[in-house]
């Protein structure tokens, strides 16, 4: 999508936009476990805050919004952006989030796309919250994926 294989190993992000650092109060970590489950004050809230408001964004992002992705993606949020390509299952951005020394957000994405051993590896390297987000992820994922399997509800997203 917007990660590019540039010559045979470098990976990078098409945009040039300065990462913005992703560094949250443990509460506010499960509070965006909530909203990605579903808690819509919680949603609202984040959307809101002038702090936070990209943890709001990543929800819709993740319920495959094009608005919201392109918003992470120009708004210095790139990296969640890959995280969530990741959980869809692209290898460039499970490849351009490690290579970028962003492992928790890769095991996040793994674990979000149902690899039981990077929800250990979260648990085992002190980031619970960061596991309980991944599997509100796996909920989303699997529901967007049962959604477009059904075909009482096709083409109503």
């Amino acid at each position: 999508m917007f990660w590019k294989k540039k010559k045979k190993e470098e990976l990078k992000f098409e945009g040039g936009v300065q990462l913005k650092p992703l560094k949250y109060h443990p509460k506010i970590l499960l509070g965006w476990a909530e909203a990605i489950g579903g808690n819509k004050d919680l949603l609202n809230w984040f959307m809101q805050s002038p702090e936070y408001k990209e943890l709001g964004i990543f929800v819709y992002a993740l319920h495959l919004k094009e608005d919201a992705r392109q918003w992470l993606l120009k708004n210095g949020y790139a990296h969640l952006m890959a995280m969530i390509n990741a959980v869809e299952g692209n290898k460039v951005a499970i490849q351009w989030l490690e290579k970028n020394n962003f492992n928790v957000l890769k095991h996040v994405a793994l674990s979000g796309d149902g690899h039981a051993e990077s929800f250990k590896w979260l648990v085992d390297n002190g980031h619970p919250e960061f596991a309980m987000i991944s599997k509100k992820i796996e909920q989303v994922k699997n529901d967007i994926e049962e959604s477009h399997n059904d075909v009482h509800k096709f083409g109503l997203d």
